[in-house]
């Protein structure tokens, strides 16, 4: 085993963590099998070592007092939510959790557009605890596009990001004065899914859990779908259970997109610029779905409607 991102050392001392904590919490800990890293990019590194999935966090995130917070709130929607068994650990400055493996989805399979939709509106629909933390605005959007450097594609999603609300490019404060707050995971998508060991769907990575704007859960497969990234058919399956489950974020009859516009925008060009930075990394041209998305951005900034 080797890790691209972070520091070998790191890699032994989370195995470590996961036999330790393997036998505090099952009777027959399957910690002698084989380790296995089952992600490791951007930083974040993810092993699973048995029964257990040990993550060690990135290290230019917040995980403080909020962070706590959120492990708490994970905690009270076992059936919905994947939380760390345990508070964080501080591993040569750098935070580390350890969760109960979960299978993760199998791109090849079904894909399980239903069963999200269904634990969002689930989660959507859990009371609001007085002392959850915000979500906050969505940052990551100016973060990106910050990071841009320069050439055509770069000029195409600066001209769209231009078009999105000032409170989503970091100006006017903190976000729309009346916008009705439930509990979200503030960063959905397929693969922060995992079936768990009884055989149900959960949602994993709380970081971002908290108040806000349940529509923004619902913002990447909708930007997908606006791009032709995602088929028309996957789009209907999520959308038709996430409305059939009753979930708050868009009406249950009538135009969707109402709610979902200012999100699936702000998330296309937050897609289009990751993929730009990435090409530029890596030194090669955009690929066909990458293209698709600064394409999107093309037709967003075509539209206008800046605030």
């Amino acid at each position: 085993m080797h890790t691209e991102t972070v520091q070998p050392g790191l890699l032994a001392r989370l195995i470590e963590i996961g036999r330790e904590s393997a036998g505090h919490v099952t009777s027959t800990p399957s910690a002698a099998a084989e380790p296995e890293t089952l992600y490791d990019r951007h930083g974040v590194l993810v092993v699973r070592v048995g029964d257990l999935a040990v993550k060690l966090h990135q290290a230019d995130r917040e995980h403080g007092a909020p962070f706590l917070e959120r492990i708490r709130l994970a905690a009270t929607v076992p059936d919905v939510l994947v939380a760390p068994l345990g508070p964080p650990l501080d591993v040569d400055g750098r935070t580390v959790t350890v969760y109960p493996y979960g299978e993760p989805v199998d791109p090849q399979q079904k894909l399980p557009w239903e069963e999200g939709a269904r634990l969002l509106a689930a989660l959507h629909s859990t009371t609001v605890p007085a002392d959850a933390p915000s979500w906050g605005r969505p940052a990551r959007v100016a973060r990106r596009v910050s990071e841009l450097g320069h050439g055509p594609a770069v000029d195409v999603v600066r001209r769209a990001f231009a078009t999105l609300p000032a409170w989503i490019r970091g100006e006017n404060g903190d976000g729309p004065p009346d916008a009705a707050e439930y509990l979200i995971h503030g960063d959905w998508h397929l693969g922060q899914m995992v079936r768990a060991q009884d055989g149900r769907w959960r949602l994993i990575d709380i970081e971002d859990l908290g108040r806000g704007d349940p529509a923004w859960d619902l913002a990447r497969p909708a930007a997908l779908y606006s791009a032709g990234v995602l088929h028309p058919d996957e789009w209907s399956r999520f959308l038709g259970a996430y409305q059939e489950a009753g979930g708050p974020a868009v009406p249950a009859e009538g135009d969707p997109w109402t709610s979902l516009d200012v999100p699936a925008r702000s998330l296309a060009i937050q897609i289009a610029a990751t993929c730009v930075i990435s090409a530029e990394r890596e030194d090669r041209p955009l690929n066909e779905p990458e293209q698709a998305m600064v394409d999107a951005c093309g037709r967003i900034s075509a539209a206008g409607d800046a605030a």
